[in-house]
C-alpha cells in the first residue's frame, strides 16, 4: 500500500486532506510540526498551540490514522526566524513562509516522512500539480483562486513536486468544509489564519522590538533628492506605499518611495513618485528546473495578496531575472517574491532586491 505522510495543523484543509486520501485507499500517518515561540507566547502561536495539537490529534484518531509531533523548534528559529530577522536589518519586507516551504516543511519535515518510509507527502495546500507531455510535473493554482497558494510554494524543485500531493487544491474551500462535516471532523468548522505564526497574533513591530530592538534606530527620512524633510523611528516599522503614520507636515501628501538601510534613510516622495514600471528578483527558481532561453511573457504577483500583472519576464546571469510591467507597479517591495505564471501554471519565481 502506498504510504503517505500527511503535514496537519489542526486546521480544516490538511484534515481534509488526510481523510481524503485514506479514502482513496492510502496508508495515512499525520505528522504535526511543534515550532518555535517565544517563551510565554505558547499558547499564541498560530501553527502549534496546544488546542490545534489536539484538534489534529483528535482528526487522526477520527480517521485511525498514527500521529505523530515532531520538534522542529531549533530548525525552525535558526532559519525561519533568522530569515525574518535578517530581511528587515537589510532594509526588506522579508516572506518567511517562503523560506518556511523550502526549508522546514519540504525538507526538514520531508525527510522525516521519507525516514519513516513514506513515498508521499500531503499538505492542505491550495495548488494542484500535473505532468506535462515530456514527464515535468507543473505546478499549478488551485480550482478556488481566492484560496490559492502557489505563491508560497513556486520554491519547490521536480524532485519535490514528485513527493507532493495537495488533496484539496481540485476543490472550493465551501466544498472543503463540507466534505470536513461529512467526514464528522472536529475541525470543520475551525477558523482559517493567516497570520504569521511566530508573531503570535500581533503587529510584527511587536516582535522586532523586543527580538531585534537594535534594527529600530532612529533615522533622517528623504526625498529623492536628498532633501532632509524629518525623522524616522526605524526602517522596520514602515512598509513601501506606506502614506499614514510617517509624522510629516507637507502640503501634498507623501509616500514611502523606499529605504536606505546603509544610511538608515527613509526614502518619500508623492504619489506620482510611487511605483515603478521594473524590478529585479535573485535566487530565481524555476519550476521545471530549466532556465528560460529567452525574454517570456508572463502575469507576475509581487505580494502573496496583490493582484497578478502583465509583464516581460527576462533571465538574467546569476539565477536572476528582469521583470519589465505593461504598467507601473505601486507596491514592488524588496524582500517580498515576484512570481511569473503563465495562465495557471507556476513558472517560477524569486526574490525582489
Amino acid at each position: 500500500m502506498t504510504k503517505v505522510v500527511v503535514a496537519m495543523s489542526g486546521g480544516v484543509d490538511s484534515s481534509v486532506a488526510a481523510a481524503l486520501l485514506k479514502e482513496q485507499g492510502y496508508d495515512v500517518i499525520g505528522m504535526m510540526l511543534r515550532l518555535w515561540s517565544e517563551p510565554g507566547k505558547e499558547e499564541s502561536n498560530r501553527c502549534c498551540t496546544p488546542d490545534s495539537m489536539a484538534q489534529a490529534r483528535r482528526v487522526a484518531a477520527k480517521l485511525g490514522i498514527p500521529f505523530y509531533v515532531i520538534d522542529a523548534k531549533d530548525v525552525f528559529r535558526e532559519t525561519v526566524v533568522q530569515y525574518f530577522l535578517d530581511g528587515y536589518a537589510r532594509g526588506e519586507t522579508p516572506n518567511p513562509c517562503l523560506i518556511c516551504n523550502r526549508q522546514i516543511r519540504w525538507t526538514f519535515l520531508l525527510d522525516r516522512a521519507l525516514a519513516l518510509g513514506a513515498d508521499y507527502m500531503a499538505t492542505g495546500h491550495y495548488v494542484r500539480i500535473r505532468k506535462d507531455e515530456s514527464g515535468t510535473l507543473e505546478l499549478l493554482r488551485a480550482v478556488d483562486r481566492s484560496k490559492d497558494q502557489s505563491y508560497v510554494l513556486h520554491v519547490l524543485n521536480q524532485e519535490k513536486l514528485a513527493r507532493a500531493l495537495f488533496p484539496v487544491g481540485d476543490y472550493p474551500k465551501l466544498e472543503i468544509r463540507a466534505i470536513a462535516e461529512k467526514f464528522g471532523l472536529p475541525t470543520a468548522s475551525r477558523k482559517d489564519s493567516q497570520d504569521l505564526c511566530f508573531l503570535a497574533g500581533e503587529d510584527y513591530r511587536h516582535f522586532l522590538q523586543r527580538n531585534a530592538a537594535e534594527m529600530l534606530q532612529p533615522g533622517e527620512i528623504l526625498t529623492r533628492e536628498g532633501k532632509s524633510v524629518g525623522t524616522h523611528t526605524g526602517l522596520a516599522n514602515y512598509t513601501i506605499g506606506q502614506r499614514k503614520g510617517l509624522g510629516l507636515a507637507s502640503p501634498v501628501p507623501l509616500y514611502v518611495l523606499g529605504k536606505d538601510s546603509g544610511t538608515n534613510s527613509l526614502i518619500v516622495g508623492t504619489q506620482e513618485e510611487l511605483g515603478s514600471r521594473e524590478l529585479i528578483a535573485r535566487d530565481v527558481h524555476w519550476m521545471s528546473g530549466e532556465t528560460p532561453t529567452g525574454p517570456f511573457r508572463a502575469e507576475v504577483k509581487i505580494r502573496y495578496t496583490a493582484k497578478e500583472a502583465e509583464a516581460l519576464v527576462t533571465p538574467i546571469h546569476g539565477h536572476q531575472a528582469q521583470v519589465q510591467f505593461d504598467t507601473p507597479q505601486r507596491d514592488i517591495t524588496a524582500g517580498q517574491a515576484a512570481v511569473f505564471f503563465r495562465e495557471d501554471i507556476v513558472v517560477g519565481g524569486g526574490i525582489i532586491i
